[in-house]
């Protein structure tokens, strides 16, 4: 929950500077915006994989 929160508040914090930033030069943004995305997927990447859970049996 805790950290759900957080990346969403991250999130808010990224669009708010991109938003800004596009007041002022939009093509800035829109290089901003692709630089922040390929660390999204970056960080989403270098995380381990999940664990396989253990199966039910009934």
């Amino acid at each position: 929950m805790v950290r759900t929160a957080l990346h969403l508040l991250e999130l808010l914090l990224v669009l708010t500077a991109l938003y800004g930033v596009a007041l002022v030069h939009v093509p800035a943004a829109l290089i901003l915006g692709g630089l922040a995305g390929v660390v999204a997927v970056e960080r989403a990447l270098s995380r381990p994989p999940p664990t396989p859970r253990k199966e039910r049996r009934s």
